[in-house]
């Protein structure tokens, strides 16, 4: 099976996200020690490394640890849907949409397989409007969504202004 060049980039963006994310989640554990530390000031009040174990998913739910194997094994599922999924795409921005999603969900699986929990330390939270601590992963994941959802209005704007030109 030939592997479209498309699908090629998707899966290229999947393992830049996955560097990334290890890379910085590597440092944050072995070489700032933050796990010890607790919280480093970077930009304070407005950027600070702090230390998070997500042993959940969003908002605090399965927080307790309990759903590490299911939450594996979902983003495992997702992961390799997202990647059947880049195999028949035909659009740049759902491409790259696809390969950031696939990177995250693939980078914050290795953590919950490894250390039974997810490492979050990017922290805006004394801005007083993103109170969330998250990591190179998660973002890939929320940009890689927002992609999905433009490229979702776009195709559809498209659809439209193509059905009403065979229309006239």
């Amino acid at each position: 099976m030939k592997i479209p060049r498309l699908a090629v980039t998707a899966f290229a963006f999947a393992l830049l996200v996955v560097v990334l994310d290890q890379l910085t989640k590597a440092w944050i554990v072995s070489g700032l020690d933050l796990r010890e530390m607790g919280r480093v000031e970077v930009l304070p009040p407005i950027l600070n490394f702090t230390w998070v174990e997500n042993r959940g998913v969003s908002f605090g739910l399965f927080g307790d640890g309990s759903a590490r194997w299911m939450l594996s094994l979902f983003s495992i599922v997702v992961a390799g849907v997202l990647g059947w999924w880049a195999l028949r795409a035909d659009r740049r921005l759902l491409i790259s949409a696809i390969g950031l999603v696939m990177g995250g969900a693939i980078g914050n699986v290795i953590d919950r397989i490894r250390f039974g929990f997810v490492v979050d330390f990017i922290d805006f939270s004394g801005t007083r409007v993103f109170p969330w601590v998250f990591n190179v992963a998660d973002s890939a994941i929320t940009t890689g969504v927002i992609l999905l959802i433009l490229d979702s209005l776009l195709s559809e704007r498209a659809a439209k202004v193509g059905l009403a030109a065979e229309k006239s």
